[in-house]
């Protein structure tokens, strides 16, 4: 039965237009290690674990989505929730020609290690030395070349672009960099014919409420767990 790209996300990505950033077999993938620690299963009710045992190693944390079933053996559940897949229904932000932004360059071990500091301070969602490869990355930076705020782009099934890695530094909060940042991409993505849309934790009402108003509509909302390779 086909399903649209966006009901199983993770798999549409990892399986086809990211399966270079991918690591796995049959109906099982994971981004390769450095990336995002993300799983994706050709069936997410029941994933096959036994498909991606071999790529996971014990410690390893990955996020799964869409899943309630039973841990299988070998996995521990860390984290529980639930979270939105919000979907782009707005207008083409306004071209922003006065915004200091710069790309992130993946191949730039300042930029790589900030972004990870960044994210690290700020939880953002899954991150990994490797993610800003996965797509466009663009930051703010203050007068001492600190890398303040950033956005950038992960997952991506054709025509469908993820929004990500979003965050801010708590000092520079307040101040619409993330917002800005995210309008820039999300404008080159319509440019380029691409269909934006983003997660959020459905803790988080605030962003939330932002996403809301800036465009995005609720796509649907979807389980989303955090477990542990234990063996």
């Amino acid at each position: 039965m086909m399903t649209h790209p966006l009901d199983n996300i993770f798999w549409h990505s990892l399986s086809d237009a990211q399966s270079c950033f991918a690591a796995g077999e049959g109906d099982a993938r994971r981004y390769a290690k450095g990336f995002s620690p993300i799983l994706g299963f050709a069936n997410a009710l029941q994933p096959d674990f036994d498909a991606i045992n071999a790529y996971c190693e014990p410690g390893e944390l990955f996020y799964c989505a869409g899943w309630i079933g039973t841990i299988p053996s070998g996995w521990t559940l860390e984290v529980e929730s639930t979270m939105y897949r919000m979907l782009w229904d707005g207008v083409m932000p306004p071209e922003d020609a006065t915004f200091q932004a710069r790309r992130l360059n993946p191949d730039n071990v300042k930029d790589t290690q900030d972004a990870v500091s960044l994210a690290q301070l700020t939880n953002p969602g899954p991150f990994g030395m490797r993610t800003i490869a996965l797509g466009e990355y663009l930051g703010c930076f203050d007068k001492d070349d600190r890398l303040i705020a950033m956005a950038g782009e992960r997952s991506y099934a054709p025509p469908y672009r993820e929004v990500s890695g979003v965050c801010t530094h708590p000092d520079f909060q307040g101040k619409g960099l993330a917002k800005r940042l995210m309008h820039r991409l999300i404008r080159r993505q319509l440019l380029a014919d691409e269909i934006p849309f983003l997660h959020v934790m459905y803790s988080n009402s605030a962003a939330h409420e932002l996403y809301l108003r800036m465009g995005f509509r609720d796509y649907c909302q979807t389980a989303v767990r955090v477990i542990r390779r234990i063996e």
